[in-house]
């Protein structure tokens, strides 16, 4: 089948369903096309090379992409994150129907909500049902984290409205999460309509390597939980200092290496100092090839959301990473992310924003037999392989476009 692609984001940023999904794809039998704005992801500025301009086209490992224009920013303030996710649903749905080939079913990748615009006007023109794939549950979401102003909420019954419409035109809906499903059923979207779908990860991460040797000298002879990701306030790492500063008399060798970037970075930084924090330490955003030497230099691997009920019913991207990796979890989520690593045995799960709760958990981890984190590590890893790799993702994706084409796969 030909199968669109439409995502604000695309490669080379970051972005789970981006070029692997589309080769793996095309291994799998199908042609693919990509409609998708100008790279700026995470920093909110053009990535070199790029220029915005009405149209930019490319080939990518035989795919062929098609960009239109955006307003680019990813910066705290929520009015200009939601210019960006707008300028790029009016540019897909303006310019999209005329510039894509005509699919036999549209992939849309449901971050923002402001996706599902362009996915209906294509569909209707092109004629072709198109499946949300849904990240994030709308308008939970922006009010969760604060992005859309106080003075603006009285717009979340629009936007609430505006997704149950979209919902109820989609041919076929993707979750991540069996709570996401739950939450959709609830509001009226026909239960079998909704699939889950768990996320993958980029399985480059996976893949070790070498460390820096600034990096080796850093973290030997420490136990090393490992945190690599966002630094945002959904991700509420003070947490983390907190935990330290507990740990830090308890077990001097235990200590916890953040990696990346993110608004609350420089704030975290400054309260560790100020803490005097031996044990915390900050590592800059590693690309994604560069993370997997660090990932498997970790003794733990830590993820953390703040404790919301809307992220009891998600599954936070990089525990999928870690699991591939193959080390034992800390996982500080309530809900479907802490069942996932119960479920596949793979490390120890405390209650989100306690930091007592994470030096516990911690302290029961370093306590551990080596041979017994190389258990949970080993199946953490075969978890991901036979439940979550992009493989079987993929597999998945290509059962739900056929239910939404009625059940026949065309020709490709």
């Amino acid at each position: 089948m030909r199968i669109l692609l439409l995502s604000q984001y695309f490669d080379p940023e970051p972005h789970l369903k981006g070029f692997a999904f589309a080769r793996e794809l095309m291994a799998q039998g199908h042609e693919v096309e990509v409609l998708t704005g100008f790279p700026n992801y995470p920093g909110g500025r053009l990535y070199p090379g790029y220029r915005l301009r009405l149209v930019q086209r490319e080939i990518l490992g035989g795919i062929r992409i098609t960009r239109v224009p955006l307003y680019p920013s990813h910066d705290s303030g929520g009015l200009r994150r939601m210019a960006t996710y707008l300028s790029f649903s009016i540019s897909a749905a303006i310019l999209g129907p005329w510039l894509v080939r005509k699919p036999d079913v549209i992939h849309a990748y449901h971050g923002p909500a402001t996706i599902s615009f362009p996915s209906w006007v294509i569909s209707l023109v092109r004629r072709a049902p198109f499946v949300l794939d849904i990240q994030d549950i709308w308008p939970d979401t922006i009010t969760a984290s604060g992005m859309l102003p106080a003075r603006l909420n009285h717009f979340i019954p629009l936007v609430a409205a505006w997704c149950g419409f979209m919902y109820r035109r989609a041919a076929q809906i993707a979750v991540l999460s069996p709570g996401f499903k739950r939450v959709l059923v609830s509001r009226g979207v026909p239960e079998e309509r909704v699939t889950v779908i768990p996320n993958w990860c980029d399985e480059v991460q996976a893949v070790p390597g070498p460390v820096r040797p600034e990096e080796a000298l850093l973290l030997e002879g420490c136990f090393n939980v490992v945190m690599a990701g966002n630094m945002g306030t959904l991700q509420a790492l003070d947490v983390v200092l907190e935990a330290a500063q507990r740990l830090g008399q308890l077990e001097p060798r235990i200590q916890f290496v953040l990696v990346g970037g993110g608004v609350d970075r420089s704030r975290l930084e400054a309260r560790a100092a100020k803490l005097g924090l031996a044990n915390v330490c900050f590592l800059p955003r590693r690309s994604v090839e560069e993370i997997g030497a660090l990932l498997h230099r970790a003794d733990a691997l830590l993820v953390h959301l703040k404790d919301d009920p809307l992220f009891a019913i998600t599954i936070p991207s990089r525990l999928q990473a870690y699991l591939a990796v193959g080390c034992p979890v800390l996982c500080g989520v309530r809900g479907d992310g802490a069942d996932l690593i119960r479920e596949a045995g793979a490390g120890a799960c405390f209650d989100p924003e306690n930091p007592e709760a994470l030096a516990e958990a911690t302290l029961g981890l370093y306590r551990l037999a080596p041979e017994s984190r190389a258990e949970m590590g080993d199946r953490a890893r075969a978890f991901y392989r036979d439940r979550l790799s992009l493989r079987v993702g993929t597999r998945a994706f290509l059962g739900l476009f056929t239910r939404a084409l009625g059940g026949t796969t065309p020709a490709s």
